[in-house]
């Protein structure tokens, strides 16, 4: 392909700076363009079905955007198929496996975390409510950027409870930031990357939802500079990893070497994300328009979500498509994590 990409998005989307930094990592030529802003309007990109970002745009070998898809998650599988070279999907149907369960949780749960330190604190929805109108046009009058703004402030403060920032979920929130902060920290003192010693779709999940919380939000800042330099420092570095090269002696772990860290990364997924999956599809099943999940004895409330259930039965059916041999390893290294309970029939 001679022609660049087109990355439509945003520097406050979490998703957005998740698939640049996938680009950036695979040395993939494309152009950032942010939504909104006169070189996006002038890209003629194509509209898509649901109008989020990021977007990616393929173009024709005349160099015009002729295709355009959302959603991070397949966005990164199409580029495996149709770009060669530094791949971030492992080899091994176990780890690649383990890969997307945690891309998943990153994607599905810590983004509760981003979204609550983002505009649940009135001095975070201040400041995000400020910049986030500027990045479709920095010249913005003063009006139209104070009615944005306000429009912004008030549609994202009256998502809190949809996404999942409700008062009973608050401390399950907080908590298990701090948990995934503490993991990290552990797990970078012995490992590059969270799959050892390259980066894979996990890796950018994660850097997605931090890119947020470690870097723009004032209180999510505050929090990762006390418990996790090392961990701040690692979503600075993987913003752009166009400079590392994946050394053959250091590749991604193997099934049989799961080791500690790692472990505790996965007993966090069973503790959090698990019950919380569980929920919201339980509501799809019976109807019911509150997802109730429990999280170290902490019920929590929020309205159920359609894409997340999804999630659920994608993941439910790479597992039971799996070989009975890599379905059994799964089984091994799951066990006792809570993660199981994804897939009992």
């Amino acid at each position: 392909m001679t022609h660049p990409l087109a990355l439509v998005g945003n520097t406050g989307s979490p998703y957005s700076r998740k698939m640049r930094a996938v680009l950036r990592y695979r040395r993939i030529p494309f152009r950032w363009l942010a939504k909104g802003s006169r070189w996006h309007l002038a890209a003629n990109v194509p509209e898509v079905k649901v109008p989020i970002i990021p977007v990616i745009a393929f173009p024709d070998e005349a160099g015009t955007y002729v295709e355009a898809m959302t959603d991070s998650s397949p966005q990164i599988m199409v580029l495996e198929e149709r770009f060669y070279g530094r791949s971030i999907i492992p080899a091994d149907p176990v780890v690649a496996f383990l890969d997307h369960l945690i891309e998943d949780y990153a994607d599905e749960w810590v983004t509760k975390a981003m979204y609550h330190y983002r505009w649940h604190p009135p001095e975070a929805r201040d400041k995000a409510g400020k910049f986030l109108p500027l990045q479709s046009n920095i010249a913005m009058g003063d009006d139209e950027w104070n009615q944005m703004r306000v429009w912004i402030t008030d549609r994202q403060v009256g998502r809190l409870g949809f996404v999942g920032s409700t008062p009973s979920a608050v401390p399950v929130i907080e908590a298990s930031y701090r948990r995934l902060l503490e993991i990290l920290d552990a797990h970078l003192r012995t490992a590059e990357f969270v799959l050892g010693g390259r980066p894979s779709r996990c890796d950018f999940g994660l850097f997605g939802q931090l890119s947020q919380l470690a870097w723009i939000d004032t209180e999510g800042i505050d929090v990762a500079v006390e418990v996790s330099p090392r961990t701040w420092t690692w979503v600075d570095r993987a913003d752009d990893l166009s400079w590392f090269e994946p050394d053959e002696s250091e590749p991604w772990f193997i099934r049989d070497d799961v080791g500690p860290t790692l472990t505790a990364l996965l007993r966090e997924i069973g503790r959090t994300y698990v019950p919380f999956m569980l929920a919201n599809h339980r509501a799809f099943e019976t109807d019911s328009d509150v997802v109730r999940y429990e999280v170290d004895g902490v019920t929590c409330e929020q309205g159920p979500f359609g894409y997340q259930r999804k999630c659920l039965d994608w993941l439910r059916d790479i597992y039971h498509g799996m070989e009975p041999d890599d379905r059994a390893s799964v089984g091994t290294i799951l066990r006792g994590t809570g993660c199981e309970a994804l897939f009992v029939d």
